[in-house]
């Protein structure tokens, strides 16, 4: 399994060639795909494969019966099986009846599409074929397995994205579920394998930026002591919050005698927000006293630290032992004040997704 990066991505479009079986996305592909695709009939199947990672014949077969868009859930109990082109529904395997539980813009997004399907029963009158499936064609016929794929491959072809395969999706919502942070059996439940190391042995070291962030982890629950002295003290600036959360870099540079000068940025070409110096034995020292300036920060202005990343990998090899980079997720923690809040009289009106126009165009080309 390889992960479409930028060098891949290059290779693919200069000489045509996917560069591997079994491609996942980005996380930034991802959205990109999801964009793209916003006002596709089907849209909300595809955010289904990505963030639940079902199989497609498990789709195709999906009744609304086994739905519940209050409650949160979908279960996983028949599948649809192709043999020649003809279509057979049978019971998963035991380890694949599953129920899984549904974020709330996955039900929102099952509430959108049955809205769709309604309209089009108005719209197709008698000729609307009453199929009772939770994911059909615009006249209610239900989908077949193949047509999901081949579909899927068109979309992928239209958006100019890195080809990957609708059974790719599988793996995608493995990969980013782990990414979050979700724990390995967890996962193992969603996507209905046998054994929990059969999950593990597949995707724990799919992403970069999941095994960045296994050591990022690390480095962030157990830092070490490494003495410093504050030359500027840190200052985040009120340009440098977005909705409450503020995002910056460390980036250490290795001076003479074995001594860091440590400077905290926003940008590589901003100004400094504070600076620090310490005696260390190379760029692991650097960025876990990055950790500690910044820990102590937060804790002296009742700010909460949501993530630390290592982007040590991010120089060439023969200058790593020189720089440190580390990006640091701050976020504000005081709650606001819930005094003269009253209790509301109705429902807010529905939100309704807004689309990209442009993409509609091309979906529709399709």
């Amino acid at each position: 399994m390889l992960v479409v990066q930028r060098e891949r991505i290059e290779h693919w479009k200069r000489t045509g060639e996917k560069p591997g079986p079994v491609m996942v996305w980005t996380p930034q592909l991802t959205g990109e795909f999801l964009d793209f695709v916003m006002d596709d009939w089907l849209y909300e199947l595809w955010h289904t494969f990505i963030f639940l990672g079902p199989r497609r014949g498990e789709m195709a077969a999906l009744p609304w019966t086994e739905v519940s868009t209050d409650a949160l859930w979908m279960r996983i109990s028949q599948q649809i099986v192709e043999v020649a082109y003809h279509l057979y529904r049978e019971a998963p395997k035991a380890d694949s009846v599953r129920t899984l539980s549904l974020s709330m813009e996955s039900g929102d997004n099952l509430v959108n599409f049955r809205s769709k399907q309604d309209q089009m029963r108005q719209e197709w009158g008698d000729a609307y074929v009453e199929s009772g499936r939770v994911w059909t064609h615009e006249n209610g016929e239900a989908l077949h397995p193949d047509w999901i794929s081949r579909r899927f491959a068109r979309l992928v072809e239209l958006s100019g994205l890195p080809p990957v395969r609708l059974h790719d999706l599988r793996h995608l919502a493995a990969t980013l579920a782990l990414l979050a942070g979700h724990d390995i059996k967890v996962v193992q439940e969603k996507l209905g394998h046998s054994s929990r190391q059969i999950t593990s042995d597949t995707y724990t070291s799919v992403l970069p930026e999941m095994m960045r962030a296994e050591a990022e982890s690390v480095m962030a629950v157990v830092p070490r002591d490494v003495p410093f002295e504050v030359r500027t003290p840190l200052a985040i600036p009120e340009q440098a919050w977005q909705n409450d959360i503020a995002v910056f870099f460390t980036h250490g540079a290795k001076q003479s005698g074995g001594t860091w000068a440590v400077g905290a940025q926003t940008q590589p070409d901003t100004d400094l927000l504070g600076v620090i110096t310490l005696v260390g034995r190379g760029q692991e020292d650097a960025a876990n006293a990055s950790v500690k300036w910044v820990r102590d920060h937060c804790a002296a202005n009742d700010l909460e630290l949501v993530r630390v990343e290592n982007f040590n990998d991010r120089y060439p090899e023969e200058q790593r032992a020189q720089f440190s980079l580390t990006r640091f997720t701050v976020a504000r923690s005081e709650s606001p004040d819930v005094d003269g809040w009253t209790l509301p009289t109705g429902l807010p009106p529905a939100v309704k997704r807004a689309g990209r126009r442009a993409s509609r165009r091309r979906v529709e080309a399709a």
